[in-house]
């Protein structure tokens, strides 16, 4: 005879984990009685709980994983397996396919029928997670509500009819007009949703001779997502100036700006920079997801060893951790999360920033304001006044900035800091060309990292391959007896045939000890700072990407690509 499990009722458990009282439980009882709604949701709408809390409740009751899907990073291509009718009649929404199996998110992960539908629909093995109706129904309505394809909204606008004749685009009420049109809203509103979609992190709206022309950037890499008809430039720049909150007339200097958009339940700060070019106004709009930013050390780099020296480095009491590296090689990302780690209720965590990009709780976040005088400088001299046991500084860009950064470090504080330099050895001599001199480098700054981030090969379709010697030769790593193995993305559904998904960052991470400090106030050049920093174990950028591809985590042509410049 077989064993039926009795499910417990959902606000039993949330009342068992304390995440609500009886009280609370007996009053969204009778509200969802008379309004014939779920506990979950009346107590989500309550506030007593949030959706989190209905999710892990979910998770106990029916003893299954849960997820959080507007905290997912979703492809539309996958969501969109399933009709949205049935999508809506049994409130499940796909989340992702790897190898023979789904992953979907239930509301009923018991709905044995539903389950047997979409084994049939799809030709996959089916593995269900336990999610509320609210994240159910947000999905749902942003992956379906696209289906308008950005091709069939351009042919809507074309026959709309709107077109600036010559000299109307120098007049800000047409251009104020014409951006307003149901239509561009429309249009712009559909881009900036499918570049959210898509996990892109900014979005180029570029003039050319004969179009304009809309990319993404994914994973680091710019693809061309669509071509609009140039006549739709000036209504569509205008409609993003007029959505940053900038001057839709002045056409002649770059203009900066910022909003907030809210897709699919996911709050999206949108920074947005405009550059006269010869075809006209160019926008970059940079989209930084609040809800896809995971504050972990354990997913800063899959190289255990690297993350263990991480770790220590963040126990110092006093000194500078400098990060270092171009643009978009993860340095803001790793700043946070190193503060994140330090942000203890005992500790006063003070940072200066151009811009703010995420608010962090319990952390004091200032705003340089170059306008009213806030400048990293003068901003960081009043935070030292605020008694700060850590100090988070954007970027030291000059040596007024860099003179407090290290007065700070060699008076008891914790700070940490970015700096554009290529790699760790060259971050010494970046510092000594500011006009730092060598012995308060040498005395304040305890640790310099430099990363780069790199394209992950996809799960769905890794394979294993030798590699070719010749590259091998190319990257300075001897011939072997039995060939290295390296792994390569077949190209499958998942990532879009490229073989990549995603990123992973590779650091060398360079700690000062006395030798070292030595060569400093010595003036030592690079390479014997390097070939020093080597005998203690430093392994520069390329020797770690190459531990990465070799474990399965990258390619080798990645790896050169991200490491072509610096010591080596």
């Amino acid at each position: 005879m077989p064993i039926v499990r009795k499910i417990r009722p959902i606000g039993e458990i949330l009342v068992e984990k304390r995440v609500i009282t009886p009280a609370q439980l007996d009053e969204a009882l009778v509200i969802g009685k008379r309004t014939n709604a779920r506990v979950g949701n009346v107590l989500v709408r309550l506030g007593y709980a949030d959706d989190k809390d209905v999710a892990d409740a979910l998770a106990v009751q029916y003893n299954l994983p849960s997820i959080i899907l507007s905290k997912t990073a979703l492809k539309a291509q996958v969501v969109r397996r399933i009709p949205e009718s049935f999508a809506r009649r049994y409130m499940v929404v796909p989340v992702s396919v790897e190898g023979t199996t789904m992953s979907v998110a239930m509301l009923d992960p018991l709905n044995v029928f539903a389950i047997d539908e979409l084994k049939k629909m799809t030709g996959l093995g089916i593995k269900p997670h336990v999610t509320t109706e609210a994240e159910i129904l947000k999905a749902i309505n942003l992956y379906f509500a696209m289906e308008v394809s950005l091709e069939e909204m351009i042919r809507k606008v074309q026959a709309s009819g709107l077109e600036l004749v010559p000299g109307e685009e120098e007049l800000p009420e047409k251009l104020e007009k014409i951006a307003g049109e149901a239509t561009i809203i429309q249009l712009v509103d559909l881009l900036i949703s499918r570049a959210v979609m898509e996990n892109a992190s900014d979005i180029h709206v570029e003039p050319d001779e004969d179009a304009l022309r809309v990319r993404f950037r994914v994973d680091g890499l710019l693809h061309e997502s669509v071509n609009l008809p140039l006549k739709l430039h000036p209504a569509v720049i205008s409609r993003i100036k007029i959505l940053g909150e900038i001057n839709i007339a002045e056409k002649r200097l770059p203009q900066d700006g910022r909003f907030l958009v809210k897709i699919g339940g996911r709050d999206v700060d949108i920074r947005l920079s405009t550059l006269p070019t010869i075809f006209g106004e160019k926008a970059v709009l940079r989209l930084l997801d609040k809800t896809m930013m995971i504050l972990d050390i354990e997913h800063l780099t899959p190289l255990p060893d690297t993350l263990d020296v991480l770790k220590r480095i963040i126990k110092r009491p006093f000194g500078m951790i400098l990060l270092t590296g171009p643009t978009g090689s993860g340095k803001t990302t790793t700043a946070y999360t190193l503060m994140n780690i330090l942000n203890t209720m005992d500790r006063n965590l003070v940072t200066v920033e151009d811009p703010v990009e995420y608010h962090l709780k319990r952390i004091n976040q200032v705003q340089v304001n170059v306008k009213v005088g806030v400048t990293f400088a003068s901003a960081l001299r009043h935070i030292l006044r605020q008694d700060p046991d850590i100090v988070m500084i954007g970027e030291i860009r000059d040596k007024e900035t860099a003179e407090i950064a290290i007065h700070a470090a060699l008076t008891g504080h914790l700070v940490v800091s970015t700096l554009h330099t290529n790699d760790a050895i060259g971050t010494v001599s970046r510092l000594l060309d500011m006009g730092i001199e060598p012995y308060l480098v040498s005395s304040s700054v305890t640790c310099i990292v430099s990363q780069r981030l790199v394209r992950r090969v996809c799960d769905g379709c890794k394979a294993a391959y030798n590699a070719d010697p010749r590259l091998l030769e190319e990257m300075g790593i001897r011939a072997q007896e039995k060939p290295l193995q390296f792994h390569k993305g077949k190209g499958c559904q998942r990532c879009q045939g490229t073989g990549l998904k995603g990123r992973v960052g590779i650091f060398e991470v360079l700690t000062l000890d006395d030798e070292l400090r030595s060569l400093v106030v010595a003036k030592a050049d690079a390479n014997a700072i390097l070939e020093a920093a080597r005998r203690k174990g430093f392994k520069p950028l390329r020797i770690q990407g190459l531990r990465a591809a070799a474990a399965g985590h990258t390619t080798i042509e990645e790896v050169m690509q991200a490491t072509q410049t610096g010591v080596e």
